[in-house]
């Protein structure tokens, strides 16, 4: 079963690629859905507000970073593998740019 904070695979349709993903979805409605929102995570980093920086100490491969301007809804049935699962610190981190992103204060 998915989780929220877990990275996992995802291919998104042509032009992009296959590519991790952070589920965001909370847990309680994972089981009761059949999508799950995620966010992109890209090679490109460019330290702003509406990233998080993720690394090998994250579990990750490489340096790279979540992009919270490419939130998708997607289909629980093409999510892939499971990479890692991000620390409630890093979490604390996504929650701060995704209200950054859709301009919620906290």
């Amino acid at each position: 079963m998915m989780k929220r904070g877990e990275v996992r695979w995802h291919t998104f349709r042509q032009p992009d690629k296959r590519r991790p993903v952070i589920i965001l979805t909370r847990d309680p409605a994972i089981s009761y859905l059949n999508t799950v929102t995620v966010v992109s995570i890209t090679s490109t980093v460019r330290h702003v507000p509406s990233e998080v920086f993720l690394s090998e100490a994250d579990g990750l491969f490489k340096n790279c970073a979540a992009n919270f301007y490419n939130i998708q809804t997607i289909s629980k049935a093409k999510i892939g593998g499971l990479i890692t699962v991000l620390s409630p610190e890093k979490m604390k981190e996504v929650e701060k740019a995704l209200c950054f992103t859709l301009g919620i204060e906290q």
